[in-house]
């Protein structure tokens, strides 16, 4: 199945700035279809408000946990504060992804 434009950009940023050699981005917006979070909002129709992302990159070395979760947060703060309203995210540097 083709990429959202959303999910097109997440790649794109991602890519730009981290150079993964793994990126999985998974758009899991129908699976909150109809669930009602803080502030009312739910998955909106068409999809591209929930992704699940991988992303295995050699920037991740010597980053705890948290700091790779706040790196990617950064990159995708405009979706974050636009049609993004939930993202997971698994940030492995290579040798924790074998």
């Amino acid at each position: 199945m083709a990429e959202g434009p959303i999910a097109t950009i997440i790649r794109n940023k991602l890519t730009a700035a981290l150079s993964p050699t793994r990126l999985d981005i998974e758009d899991d917006s129908a699976r909150h279809a109809g669930h009602h979070h803080e502030g009312g909002m739910d998955a909106k129709p068409g999809g591209e408000s929930h992704f699940n992302l991988t992303v295995v990159s050699a920037a991740f070395e010597s980053q705890s946990r948290v700091v790779r979760q706040r790196t990617i947060n950064a990159l995708l703060a405009a979706e974050l504060a636009g049609p993004v309203h939930a993202l997971s995210i698994r940030a492995l540097t290579p040798a924790e992804a074998e």
